[in-house]
């Protein structure tokens, strides 16, 4: 009974800042959350996270979604899990204040200081959402539709070191054919701020293949003429990619 109270009071304490997340982006903002919780020391390192079945409810994703993520915090060696009666996942003390691999958080954070993060990250999903919205409206050619499929498929064949190159080489493509070069220079110019702020943290595996499931939707309502869904699933895709930078920078 004591260790159910304790886990709950536990939880509860950390109510202001965990919140069911939206579908689209289970993963990336469960993560985002739960990073804010480690980054504000919301718990202590060496006590426990709360239950796997109490952070899923909070959350309002499957235990299977957040076991990924709390494999992910282990990974940067924020976390740890422990098994038996007293298990549970332990928050780990950073030596000196940082994580493993927390050089490249140093970078992250003196990159960050030359750019607005929010205003970056706004901009960028304005562009992106109109690009996609213009191609849907205008319609595509074929060849410029074979340009757009044929950059979706080398994204799916690529291999994890050039992944995102060949995302960025997606994203270039469709605001290309907006039909509007000033918004694609925009857009070729934010995107590189971004990239530079991507490339501090890590590539994780289950972002990517939820990134590669919006970019087939994306195409997909794109070739098919469906403006308003080309422009949420892109709205929904530029927020997995904010949630991450939030979630490591917070």
């Amino acid at each position: 009974m004591g260790d159910m109270q304790e886990v709950r009071s536990a939880a509860d304490r950390l109510a202001p800042v965990l919140r069911p997340v939206r579908a689209g982006n289970g993963f990336e903002e469960a993560l985002e959350q739960i990073l804010q919780v480690l980054r504000l020391g919301l718990v202590p390192y060496g006590e426990r996270l709360p239950a796997e079945r109490e952070l899923a409810e909070r959350l309002g994703v499957s235990r299977v979604t957040l076991r990924e993520v709390l494999r992910v915090l282990q990974d940067e060696g924020l976390v740890e899990s422990r098994r038996g009666r007293y298990g549970g996942t332990f928050v780990l003390q950073r030596p000196g204040g940082e994580t493993r691999g927390g050089g490249a958080e140093d970078e992250l954070r003196r990159r960050i200081e030359k750019v607005d993060l929010e205003d970056t990250l706004r901009f960028r999903e304005v562009l992106e959402v109109g690009a996609a919205g213009l191609c849907a409206a205008h319609g595509l050619p074929e060849e410029q539709a074979d340009r757009l499929r044929a950059a979706l498929d080398a994204t799916h064949e690529a291999p994890l070191s050039d992944y995102r190159r060949l995302d960025t080489l997606l994203h270039l493509t469709l605001a290309d054919l907006s039909g509007s070069p000033s918004l694609a220079a925009q857009y070729a110019a934010v995107r590189a701020t971004v990239n530079d702020l991507l490339n501090c943290i890590p590539l994780l595996v289950r972002n990517l293949e939820h990134s590669q499931q919006q970019h087939t939707a994306l195409v997909g309502a794109v070739l098919e003429g469906d403006a308003d869904a080309a422009r949420e699933v892109m709205r929904e895709h530029c927020a997995g990619t904010a949630a991450l930078l939030r979630g490591f920078l917070t």
